[in-house]
């Protein structure tokens, strides 16, 4: 009797043992609750492709990473946002490189005026060596860079009058991302820069307190801005790679399988992001013409390129290691 009753309450364990193993087995995997950061309206193509990377990413995951994309830079402006993922208090964000020049001085290469010469030549660069190279030296600011969007061309635009030749930036105040480097191409073409947010350059174009700023169609129209600065010149000055960038301490959290999901994700939504990208400049082009907005061609951009001569030459004096980089892309073209 006493043999039986140890073989019991062995067995008993031992049930109790697989069925808590099982239980265990069949509890939900907790989800990773990710936050992420734009400046965009819903509907824009930023906004879009962040929408579907955060749908693909909690597909393939199985629901272990969960994004959720907070649009209209709700969670702080682009500075905040960025130190915010640096930090890991954000997950992850469509980020511009200009205001990234502060934090990673490499990015600003991508920032001297015309070192592209066309939208296309920016997206292979950026996908080949030199675009990883980047990538690593956003990588030791604790951003991990998985996929290049597009922005299109910068062109100026302004209420006073069509911009063609350098001598029409005299005198004009312009707004500028927080960034030195467009402070000096603003200023070295007789202008007055303007560093401000992006939220407030509107009213501060309808009360007179800038004249001017620089952008792209999309978020020219997207802003309102054309409808209080009527002449748009296409000095196409700056082609500006974005990155869909993680915050390194959530890229470590997870498993190598989340890893490649997750950047998988991402690859795939910078390819819509470029092809929505296109249809939405012609569109917002044939919005603001239909508005009376002025849009002129410059004939002769290498007058404006010849102003930007002193900015390069004191850059690489500045930042001897980056000479080989400005060399690099422009030997690519």
């Amino acid at each position: 009797m006493q043999t039986r009753k140890r073989f019991s309450v062995t067995g008993c364990l031992k049930i109790t043992a697989i069925a808590g193993a099982l239980a265990a087995m069949a509890l939900p995997v907790q989800a990773e609750q990710w936050r992420g950061w734009n400046i965009h309206p819903p509907g824009y193509p930023n906004s879009v492709a962040l929408q579907s990377f955060a749908k693909e990413v909690a597909k393939t995951t199985d629901g272990r990473v969960e994004p959720k994309v907070y649009d209209n830079a709700v969670l702080g402006d682009q500075p905040d946002a960025i130190e915010q993922t640096r930090s890991g208090a954000l997950d992850f964000a469509n980020f511009n490189m200009g205001p990234m020049g502060p934090i990673v001085p490499a990015t600003n290469v991508l920032s001297l005026p015309f070192i592209f010469k066309s939208v296309d030549d920016m997206y292979r660069i950026m996908n080949g060596e030199i675009g990883q190279r980047l990538a690593d030296a956003l990588a030791e600011k604790n951003l991990i860079a998985l996929s290049w969007f597009g922005s299109g061309a910068r062109s100026l635009y302004n209420t006073e009058h069509p911009i063609r030749t350098p001598a029409d930036v005299k005198g004009i105040k312009a707004r500028v991302m927080n960034n030195d480097l467009y402070v000096e191409m603003i200023d070295n073409l007789g202008g007055n820069a303007t560093p401000m947010a992006y939220g407030e350059v509107y009213q501060a174009l309808k009360t007179g307190v800038i004249d001017g700023a620089e952008n792209n169609y999309p978020s020219y129209e997207s802003s309102g801005h054309y409808e209080v600065a009527k002449y748009y010149s296409l000095t196409q000055h700056l082609i500006l790679p974005e990155c869909l960038c993680v915050a390194k301490s959530s890229w470590d959290a997870l498993s190598e399988q989340d890893q490649k999901a997750v950047r998988a994700a991402a690859e795939h939504a910078a390819t819509e992001q470029r092809k929505l990208w296109q249809e939405r400049v012609e569109k917002s082009k044939e919005k603001v013409l239909a508005s009376g907005v002025k849009i002129n061609e410059v004939d002769d951009k290498a007058a404006f390129q010849a102003k930007m001569q002193p900015i390069y030459d004191e850059f690489i004096k500045q930042n001897p290691q980056l000479e080989s980089l400005v060399k690099d892309i422009q030997a690519a073209q």
